[in-house]
């Protein structure tokens, strides 16, 4: 309807075995090597990896027959699930480009999206999505859309590693999400670094604990791909804690606040099976590291983005609580370097391609580098310390402050479980940092403030301590800082 197509038209055809005209697939790859082994897990069916590569290759059928592939853009907005695991790899596999769009989206804003990347089409389950009413003026049905390339007209014959593959879109921490263009090679590449880092083999089952539209989601399909493992996926309502056993994981990624339900769910030591639990995604309280820590829990600590296709920097397997409050150290196919004013940048083959502002593709290299806008440093053994980002500095009295600081002070204490500084302006000094908390007890500011005064310089205590409220803190961890200041700025 109206130019769309949902994702029920897309039907596993188990005879078909067609690889696609883009192979190499590793899908396919696995298919012929392993073809009874386990490819993807959920509640109501298992796949092999024949079986799913029949479902890919049948959806890549439909796809192709209606013209989206060979660099067309087709934008996804979809629960995870098996249709939005078939339809990536399907159209990475006809060399389309796949553009997973949040569906916490509205849907004006859903079609908006669609719209401005010049989509071929948007799959969706949510039929209100695809009427005009919905949209607006902007609810042009995505196939009367011109198909324009960012750098020219759609390639007709992408090759294998280098085509281009996602369009992506940041968490939005400066106000406005920007679309990251990314190669397959970026996240081939992201994905064997990662691999060579936290062992994953055959038999193994990753959790898709993290929506495909981020890329931590995605990175999770990819690693097990290469390697020939399993991705399980959850019940939609399921907590980490009750989807975790049934599923079998022995690999979870999880943002700090899934981690901290994790562990408030289960009080006891970590499973056997689990081997690995990758924590990103945000600032990791250390007393959260701690918990998880002293119960066994197998963590590893990261610093990514979506810009280099996931992780940058990752704690190895057995790490101490030293280590895990580090962001751990570079892995393969990666570059690192600290510039003036402990400005981190990087580079590498896991680097997109380019960020997509209106109808063109900018390069943000710098000299080669990418400036990731946090600021940091390495200590002697190798180990990025992650201070906070460029942008929330701000001046007290003529002294720099990062809030990410005193937020990690804070954080030190037993009964602080969440801690966010924002800047106020003030008189005198210009800004004053305001601390709001989640604490497991009542609120103690002025013993908070005693005890973070042994660490922190006069300059940089807080000046008034609130309770964190909910809505400022969203399911990954995002803060909106903005209405915290407002909130500061009232009380």
């Amino acid at each position: 309807g109206g130019g769309s197509i949902s994702s029920n038209a897309f039907r596993p055809d188990p005879h078909t075995m067609a690889a696609g005209p883009h192979a190499p697939c590793p899908i396919h790859r696995h298919a012929q090597a392993r073809p009874t082994a386990l490819a993807l897990w959920t509640p109501d069916r298992r796949w092999t990896y024949a079986e799913l590569d029949a479902a890919v290759a049948a959806t890549g059928r439909h796809l192709r027959e209606r013209g989206w592939a060979d660099g067309a853009r087709v934008a996804l907005r979809l629960p995870r699930g098996p249709a939005l695991v078939m339809l990536l790899w399907a159209l990475w596999r006809e060399g389309a480009v796949a553009v997973p769009i949040s569906t916490r989206l509205p849907d004006a804003e859903a079609w908006r999206a669609t719209n401005r990347l010049h989509a071929r089409g948007l799959v969706t389950r949510n039929r209100e999505a695809l009427s005009e009413e919905d949209g607006g003026a902007d609810a042009v049905p995505p196939e009367s859309l011109v198909v324009r390339d960012v750098t020219g007209s759609a390639a007709s014959t992408p090759r294998p590693i280098r085509r281009r593959a996602t369009i992506l879109f940041t968490s939005g921490s400066t106000g406005h999400p920007t679309a990251v263009l990314h190669s397959w090679a970026s996240h081939l590449y992201s994905a064997k670094g990662a691999n060579a880092n936290v062992p994953l083999q055959a038999g193994d089952r990753w959790l898709l604990s993290l929506p495909l539209y981020h890329v931590g989601g995605l990175a999770i399909l990819v690693r097990c791909a290469l390697v020939g493992a399993a991705v399980a996926v959850p019940d939609r309502d399921a907590s980490i804690a009750k989807a975790a056993a049934p599923t079998g994981a022995t690999h979870l990624s999880l943002v700090p606040t899934q981690l901290r339900r994790l562990l408030d769910a289960r009080q006891g030591r970590a499973p056997g099976r689990v081997r690995a639990v990758l924590v990103g995604g945000g600032p990791i309280p250390s007393g959260l590291l701690r918990r998880g820590a002293d119960r066994g829990w197998p963590l590893h600590t990261s610093y990514g983005s979506t810009e280099m296709a996931s992780q940058i920097t990752t704690t190895s397997p057995g790490a101490s609580l030293t280590d895990l409050q580090t962001a751990g150290r570079r892995l393969p196919h990666r570059r690192v370097r600290i510039a003036e004013e402990g400005h981190i940048f990087v580079a590498g083959p896991p680097l997109c391609m380019g960020l997509i502002e209106g109808g063109t593709l900018r390069d943000p290299r710098e000299d080669g580098w990418y400036p990731t806008g946090d600021v940091g440093h390495f200590d002697a053994q190798g180990r990025l310390h992650v201070q906070g980002r460029v942008d929330r500095q701000f001046v007290s009295g003529g002294e720099n402050i990062q809030p990410e600081a005193i937020e990690r002070a804070l954080e030190q204490i037993d009964d602080i479980e969440r801690a966010v500084v924002v800047a106020v302006p003030h008189e005198t000094y210009g800004h004053r940092p305001v601390a709001f908390v989640r604490a497991q007890g009542p609120l103690r500011p002025e013993a908070w403030r005693r005890t973070v005064s042994t660490s922190l310089p006069k300059f940089k205590l807080p000046d008034a301590i609130h309770a964190l409220p909910d809505a400022a803190v969203d399911d990954s961890l995002k803060v909106d800082h903005e209405a915290l200041r407002q909130r500061a700025r009232r009380e």
